[in-house]
């Protein structure tokens, strides 16, 4: 008898599987070898004493293989373009960055300025505007290689490979922006393959990642990386020299001129209905006096434009100027507090602080 004169009588009597018992009588009602029909059956055997004869072994070995091989997650569907914000306003080194990132040249760009002064906001308005995606991730001391190039996740009882917002932004072609770089401890050096621009070997999974057409990286610090000296950013830390070499240009962002500063805050109040244009210059005034006096050494603490844009939102809700600025401020200790109010009531002839 052939192999497939076999391999039919069996699917005939017994179906696409049966066990060594089925064999065996089988072969006792053809008066065969039990030995030589399991030699034939061969290819069709997944277990001992078990065939299927929709299943050849080298099917078996697949999905054997794809079974024991890592699952990884599918790539991130959604659009990552950020949104326009109405109230962006063009200052300080944005022109530069946005050249950078339409260039489509790989060029790491480390941005250092003080607190709410617009540095990531500038990045994402940057990436708005040039219909660029963006992935953000928000540095920590507790950052690592899992955090950010990716690792193995339990997902419905599976182990999955879950790639992790450096890959997803290397695959995609994407804007890289590490918020706060400079709260980083060495753990970030796993950066420094792809900060050279040559992707990276995922080693867990054995998989090469090239980055796409179009992948860049910026980084926003307080610092330039060698720490607080004043010790204003508690938690900032001293980064890797080789680390920050490998960051060929740094913009230095300052606060807005003042006229800026206006157009920024005019904007903001446009949308949600705040007309008062005195109390909007009044304030840009006393924010700019409390920065002059800080850079000079009389102060401690300075008012951002974060702060100003705070206040404003604040007077749209209790719709007092008092109220609104004491309940932005008092973040900062009495003395400097009280200090700030009279400085404004002084600013604002219109203002009488509470006694």
């Amino acid at each position: 008898m052939t192999d497939d004169q076999i391999v039919n009588d069996l699917r005939d009597t017994y179906g696409v599987e049966f066990t060594a018992a089925d064999v065996k009588g089988y072969c006792a009602s053809r008066g065969i070898a039990y030995q030589t029909v399991t030699k034939r059956l061969e290819q069709y055997k997944v277990g001992r004493g078990k065939w299927n004869l929709e299943l050849t072994s080298k099917v078996v070995e697949d999905i054997e293989r794809s079974f024991n091989a890592p699952a990884v997650e599918p790539k991130l569907e959604q659009n990552l373009i950020p949104a326009r914000d109405d109230t962006f306003v063009n200052f300080g080194p944005f022109n530069d960055l946005k050249a950078i990132l339409k260039a489509g040249v790989f060029y790491p760009t480390f941005i250092t300025g003080l607190s709410g002064n617009g540095k990531t906001f500038s990045v994402e308005q940057a990436c708005a505007q040039l219909n660029k995606e963006l992935i953000r991730v928000n540095i920590t001391i507790e950052t690592d290689e899992d955090d950010l190039i990716g690792g193995f996740r339990l997902i419905d009882g599976n182990t999955v490979w879950h790639n992790g917002p450096v890959v997803e932004a290397l695959e995609r072609g994407a804007t890289l922006l590490l918020d706060e770089i400079d709260l980083a401890s060495n753990k970030i050096l796993c950066l420094q393959p792809i900060l050279e621009g040559k992707g990276i070997f995922l080693k867990k999974i054995g998989k090469f990642v090239q980055p796409a057409k179009g992948f860049n990286v910026v980084a926003t610090a307080n610092t330039k990386g060698k720490g607080s000296d004043d010790g204003r950013f508690i938690g900032t830390n001293v980064l890797n020299e080789a680390f920050l070499e490998r960051f060929p240009v740094t913009f230095e962002q300052e606060y807005p001129s003042q006229s800026v500063e206006k157009k920024i805050l005019g904007r903001v109040s446009s949308t949600i209905g705040v007309t008062d244009i005195d109390f909007i210059d009044h304030l840009v005034t006393w924010g700019d006096i409390i920065r002059k006096t800080f850079y000079d050494g009389g102060v401690e603490d300075i008012i951002s434009t974060r702060r100003l844009v705070h206040i404003i939102r604040a007077f749209s809700i209790f719709g007092n100027k008092e109220k609104a600025i004491q309940v932005c401020i008092n973040r900062f200790d009495d003395e400097t507090k009280q200090a700030f109010l009279e400085l404004y009531d002084k600013v604002d002839v219109d203002f009488h602080l509470s006694k």
